[in-house]
């Protein structure tokens, strides 16, 4: 009896560890290889099949290069309004938005009753001063022949003065509005006159229309000269140090991007920009300027001094919901970074269990193998996804910024990632069902 109740204990222990065994095995195949999210795992064939490949982060000479954007500006001295300094009605107006006009051309007439009356009193003060020259001359005659009072005399001197001072005013105003007052008579006064262009340019805006009213020192026009046309490119702190004067800028327009312009560096600001952290960096733009205008928004390329930095295959870098990332083959057991110099070759081992040795060929100053290795078939691999921030690329690589310390002989992918990434994000939606 004592047996029996013993034989029943045991099978019931049995039993008990068997449907436990079994429990465990039904939950880890439902949730396979998804504790660690940023890992993914392969077969060796499989790895083999999608040509992945593996690599180093090595330093690669690569010409560096900053993108920024930027506006085309006109300066101030080569941009211009045409006004009249007394106001009348447009009688006509000689151009129109977009004429390419040279300076001293006319613009418009303007007409209006007081320059009538200006000439008409530039004449009279003429008139009167000639006779207050006459009268003093006389005037100083008589004094020194003591046939005059000397007070007399000087207050003939006074009027003549103040005639002529007001005679010169009335011939510079005339003057100023357009009105020539050396052969100004009776017979040939202006009731119309000109507005005159104060620069070489084109017209970009016209501010009137005939008949209308035009105040005083109000545009009657703008004119800009694009000859001089300058681009000003907007530069964030951190960047600021890469720019000097003289440096050459490749940019495009926004809109436009087909056609490539330069432009030399001439200064660099040291104020920020109004509401930004940007710095404006002025320069010239060279060569020809057909279809740049004044207010075009560009995108520009400076090419930096060339410098050796650490880079990978730009295919090794991909991006996943606005984050860039490389994989690096890590430990399947501990999801960690290998701490060996291993390629892939000696890491995939055959069904035998025999390591397959590195190729002798590709090796650096240390010995190691470091060129790209293929997959072998044989076991299985696991990979980690490392965010990077993006840099310079130049020549088929990429330089990148590790944002998670890696250990130096980390094996990366160089080819393939994307096929890791797929496969990845593929996984955490099953998962996620």
């Amino acid at each position: 009896m004592k047996k029996n109740i013993l034989f029943l204990l045991a099978m019931a222990a049995v039993l008990l560890y068997a449907c436990k065994a079994d429990k465990n095995a039904h939950e880890h195949d439902a949730h396979p290889g998804h504790e660690n999210t940023s890992t993914v795992s392969l077969t060796a064939l499989q790895a083999k099949n999608i040509g992945v490949q593996l690599g180093t982060l090595d330093k690669k000479q690569l010409t560096n290069s900053m993108k920024a954007n930027g506006i085309l500006k006109v300066p101030n001295q080569n941009r211009a309004a045409a006004t009249a300094l007394m106001g009348g009605v447009i009688r006509s107006i000689a151009v129109q938005t977009g004429s390419t006009i040279n300076k001293g051309q006319v613009i418009a007439t303007i007409s209006n009753t007081s320059f009538i009356i200006m000439q008409e009193e530039y004449l009279s003060i003429s008139s009167k001063a000639d006779l207050a020259e006459l009268e003093f001359a006389r005037q100083k005659e008589l004094q020194q022949g003591n046939a005059t009072s000397l007070k007399t005399m000087q207050q003939t001197e006074a009027e003549l003065k103040s005639l002529k001072a007001r005679k010169a005013g009335l011939q510079k105003q005339l003057e100023l509005i357009g009105i020539p007052t050396a052969s100004l008579t009776a017979d040939n006064m202006q009731s119309v006159i000109s507005i005159h262009s104060p620069i070489s340019g084109s017209v970009s805006k016209v501010s009137v229309n005939i008949g209308s009213f035009v105040e005083a020192n109000n545009p009657i026009a703008e004119i800009i000269d694009h000859s001089q046309l300058h681009l000003d490119l907007f530069v964030y702190e951190k960047d600021l140090g890469k720019l000097k004067e003289g440096q050459t800028i490749h940019f495009t327009l926004t809109n436009n991007p087909g056609k490539e312009y330069d432009a030399k560096v001439y200064a660099i600001s040291n104020t920020f920009e109004e509401n930004t952290k940007a710095i404006s960096v002025h320069a010239t733009v060279e060569g020809n300027k057909t279809g740049l205008i004044d207010g075009m928004s560009i995108t520009a390329i400076v090419s930096l001094e060339s410098a050796m930095l650490d880079a990978v295959p730009s295919e090794a870098v991909v991006n996943y919901q606005g984050q860039d990332f490389i994989f690096v083959l890590s430990d399947p057991h501990t999801g960690e970074a290998h701490h060996h110099d291993e390629t892939a070759a000696e890491h995939t081992h055959a069904e035998d269990g025999h390591a397959h040795e590195p190729d002798a060929g590709h090796q650096d100053d240390h010995g190691h193998a470091h060129e790209e290795q293929p997959m072998q078939a044989g076991g299985e691999m696991t990979f980690e996804k490392i965010p990077v921030k993006r840099g310079t690329t130049d020549i088929g690589f990429t330089e990148i910024t590790l944002l998670r310390d890696i250990p130096a002989d980390s094996r990366i992918v160089t080819k393939g990632a994307f096929f890791l990434l797929a496969k990845m994000t593929n996984q955490g939606e099953a998962h996620d069902h």
